[in-house]
């Protein structure tokens, strides 16, 4: 096997930010923000305190840098939803799934989302900009999807709020995770879950509508 390349200084000094962001993620994860150290972030990365404040000025802005960094999965996935073709049934099933990975069965974003439920009355600010820039664009499209089907006659008519239900099922689930760590809530199979999650939001529970 061949030896890994050493790298550079001026490598190593470009990648320090991402593993200090990195590190912070598993310190916040593992004290939560108010317990977390940022000499223990530093012991992470091997390197001294005062270079983690060379990077980020506080142990706030820190935090807001790493929550901003692993966002970024959420932008990629709004770029996928809208490249996506067929009918409004099958795109929404695809972003529905697209969810489903990238909340549900995505640790980094399972522990975004402790941090959001956990820190969010520290940064209110932080969250709002957070919902605006990653969530809300989602809950948009899935809205213009649903009344695209309405206004074809793929779907029935249904309350501007019914977006919020659709995706209850995926947040129930990721919660749940958290909150038990598979100890009462066995990981869900994907296949077995999207498909009961999809024949519910399309079918309904009754045999006969009222």
């Amino acid at each position: 096997m061949a030896a890994q390349k050493k790298l550079t200084r001026a490598e190593q000094k470009a990648l320090r930010p991402i593993q200090i962001l990195d590190a912070a993620f598993e310190e916040f994860v593992r004290c939560g923000f108010a317990g977390t150290r940022v000499e223990d972030i530093a012991d992470r990365v091997g390197v001294t305190k005062g270079t983690v404040y060379v990077y980020f000025e506080t142990k706030e802005a820190l935090f807001e840098a790493m929550i901003n960094h692993f966002s970024v999965p959420f932008q990629q996935l709004l770029a996928i939803t809208e490249s996506l073709s067929g009918s409004a049934t099958d795109r929404l099933i695809s972003i529905l799934g697209l969810l489903y990975d990238q909340i549900a069965e995505d640790r980094t974003t399972r522990e975004l989302t402790r941090f959001v439920i956990a820190e969010g009355h520290r940064f209110p600010d932080l969250i709002d900009r957070h919902h605006d820039q990653f969530i809300e664009p989602i809950i948009v499209k899935i809205d213009a999807l649903i009344l695209e089907g309405v206004a074809t006659g793929e779907f029935r008519a249904v309350p501007v709020e019914f977006s919020d239900i659709v995706v209850a099922p995926i947040l129930t689930t990721t919660v749940l995770r958290l909150i038990f760590d598979d100890r009462r809530v066995p990981t869900p199979n994907r296949e077995a879950f999207l498909r009961t999650y999809f024949d519910l939001l399309f079918n309904g529970l009754l045999a006969k509508p009222r």
